[in-house]
């Protein structure tokens, strides 16, 4: 008899226990060997035990782990400024997660709108957006499973559905508290939803115009993940505030807001802190992650193998009845079907694949960076006859 666990219920987890990893593989227990297609949900970025980053931390290790936000780091501005040439913006606040990042922007724009004379500011967001579990952040994220049980949710957020440009017009033109637009450049959470890059453009527009801050979350779809440094930049605009977490330190717990203008001067002495954020540890990690994309190429290689793999699928089950869309970005991917799809995960795990299901019906692809041609073939090999077997399957009522 298995002993009860001593963590807390709040995963669904797989029987499986990995040990280690070498680049896209990973390898359990028992000896079996991984394709990993899911990089610990857009973490790994440059898969797993990747030599230039284990060479950086194990250094780093031996120097100093943290020192706290009360004395100045040089690992700190120079991973700083890394982000900054590659943004266009002007000011960073390290954090350790996604959420946090999130919960630092909206921050900045209640403090944006009570300096503007608004007592109550509001925040524009989106359906089936998510930015996370904090109770901020869940009552922004647009999905009510992950607000239930957690009510009175925190006022100020509007939502409206994604790509709708009448709405956020109709919105910013009917509520005059509104201080910023909050949106994901691609919904990971809500099924890989990509935001049109038309829509894009004129929420910058609108944001001009009305004096709003824009505030792009990138933590799942940014550093490098669709084949440009951050989602939004396929629009070619430039946000006023951008959370980032996940990839940026390949494995080492960080998140940063990247801001611009005001709103990189809105947060003062005394308005937000962190104690873990900015450590020297996760700089060092976030510094090797992006100096290490760029020495391999590793943007074009995910524009160029995503490409390849969404023209396999397409190629392969495209075209069957139950397959809605398959979209997405670089490696960044989803497959939808015409039903609930959950039971692929394990029958993905039999065959020695790692993905997961997002949205009930959305099969979700967020390889390394470091994915393959090869490693997409085999992945075509092993995932295509799963989602046909499915498909023949009669659809439940």
């Amino acid at each position: 008899m298995s002993m009860p666990s001593p963590l807390m219920s709040t995963y669904m987890q797989q029987p499986v226990v990995f040990t280690h990893g070498d680049g896209v593989w990973l390898f359990d227990s028992d000896g079996k060997r991984y394709l990993d297609c899911l990089s610990g949900i857009a973490v790994n970025t440059l898969g797993h035990n990747h030599p230039k980053l284990v060479a950086a931390l194990r250094e780093q290790i031996g120097r100093v782990i943290h020192v706290s936000n009360l004395f100045e780091h040089p690992l700190r501005n120079e991973l700083a400024n890394l982000l900054l040439e590659r943004s266009g913006m002007t000011n960073v606040f390290f954090c350790n997660s996604g959420l946090e990042a999130n919960e630092a922007a909206i921050k900045i724009a209640r403090k944006y709108g009570h300096d503007r004379g608004i007592d109550r500011p509001e925040i524009i967001v989106y359906d089936k957006s998510f930015h996370g579990r904090s109770l901020a952040t869940l009552s922004a994220t647009g999905n009510a499973k992950v607000q239930k049980g957690f009510e009175p949710l925190v006022e100020g957020f509007v939502h409206i559905p994604l790509n709708d440009l009448d709405a956020l017009r109709k919105t910013i033109a009917q509520r005059p508290n509104v201080v910023a637009i909050f949106i994901e450049a691609i919904q990971g959470e809500g099924g890989i939803q990509p935001a049109q890059l038309e829509y894009l453009r004129e929420a910058r527009a609108l944001c001009d115009e009305k004096g709003l801050l824009l505030m792009i979350d990138e933590v799942q779809c940014g550093m490098g993940r669709t084949g440009k440094w951050f989602a939004h930049q396929w629009a070619g605009i430039k946000p006023d505030v951008m959370p980032l977490a996940k990839g940026l330190g390949s494995g080492i717990p960080i998140g940063a807001v990247v801001a611009d203008g005001q709103a990189a001067r809105t947060l003062t002495p005394g308005t937000h802190g962190t104690t873990f954020g900015g450590n020297p540890l996760a700089m060092r990690a976030g510094s090797t992650t992006i100096r290490t994309m760029e020495e391999d190429g590793l943007m074009a290689n995910a524009a160029e193998v995503g490409k390849y793999l969404v023209d396999a699928l397409a190629r392969e089950i495209g075209t069957l009845p139950g397959v809605v869309d398959i979209r997405g970005k670089g490696l960044m991917l989803g497959i939808e079907l015409d039903r609930p799809c959950s039971g692929m995960v394990e029958k993905c795990l039999e065959q020695g694949v790692i993905l997961n299901v997002t949205a009930d019906t959305v099969i979700r692809l967020l390889p390394p960076l470091v994915f393959t041609r090869d490693h997409a073939d085999l992945l075509i090999d092993r995932l295509v006859p799963l989602v046909r077997d499915l498909l023949a399957q009669p659809k439940a009522s």
